[in-house]
């Protein structure tokens, strides 16, 4: 086994994992909170979605306690196939700079010339994955996304409401007409008042369509703000005090 000193020259372990009849790769960071883990997906050109992973750091000393869940989706300017560019932005951020979330934290890479959209099957069967191999706790789960990510989180909100407790799309857009299936999902929605990137009325459309279908959607504009709205919102305690606050009857 390499020692320490040696663990940081390398940057990672590799491991193979059997779980549920398939081999998944996990990659060990030297001196990081988050791990980078794969699962198989048809979608991707190298048929594995990759991810990041982040456990709180009471969850190997309470083994018996479940854990409320986090999917990140990243933005357009972090796609690829090196999963290093996913922490410049959100939650997986503000992991790797130190700060501790009372979440099980997974943030999956999008490969390039993909979307979310395209990879829904896969976030899936990650949820799936992380719902069988861990202690998650899931009248938790949550999505949230910036930009690329936003649509994504609009998407799956969607696609799988009745597994959602909440969501935080950040300056991304979806259908209107899903509204009805959307509904049963809080919403909390951020976008940047001088955004020209994607225009705030794609979040404005949104939470004012789910508002007239009965459900509960919520808007906050930053109205000097571009397109970087993301900062701001994972720099604020009160989203992640408002996520952990939902709970999905399942």
């Amino acid at each position: 086994m390499p020692c320490r000193s040696m663990l940081r020259r390398i940057g990672f372990v590799v491991l193979a994992v059997m779980a549920g009849g398939s081999v998944l790769s996990v990659r060990v960071w030297a001196d990081s909170p988050q791990r980078a883990e794969s699962i198989p997906s048809e979608q991707t050109p190298d048929g594995k979605l990759h991810f990041w992973l982040y456990l709180p750091p009471e969850y190997q000393q309470q083994p018996q306690k479940k854990w409320p869940l986090l999917l990140f989706l990243h933005g357009a300017g972090e796609r690829g196939s090196k999963l290093q560019r996913v922490l410049r932005h959100g939650p997986p951020k503000l992991i790797h700079a130190g700060k501790k979330f009372p979440f099980i934290v997974a943030s999956p890479q999008c490969p390039g010339g993909m979307n979310w959209k395209k990879l829904a099957p896969s976030l899936v069967k990650l949820l799936d994955h992380l719902e069988s191999q861990y202690r998650v706790d899931r009248s938790r789960v949550y999505v949230t996304g910036l930009s690329m990510g936003g649509y994504g989180t609009w998407h799956l909100a969607a696609l799988i409401p009745q597994r959602l407790a909440a969501v935080v799309p950040i300056c991304g857009g979806g259908d209107p007409q899903a509204a009805e299936k959307i509904k049963s999902v809080p919403v909390w929605a951020f976008h940047g008042g001088r955004d020209r990137v994607v225009p705030p009325k794609r979040s404005q459309e949104m939470v004012q369509a789910i508002k007239q279908a009965g459900g509960d959607a919520r808007l906050t504009i930053y109205p000097q703000a571009g397109h970087d709205s993301w900062t701001a919102t994972y720099d604020n305690p009160e989203v992640y005090r408002w996520l952990l606050s939902h709970r999905k009857v399942r």
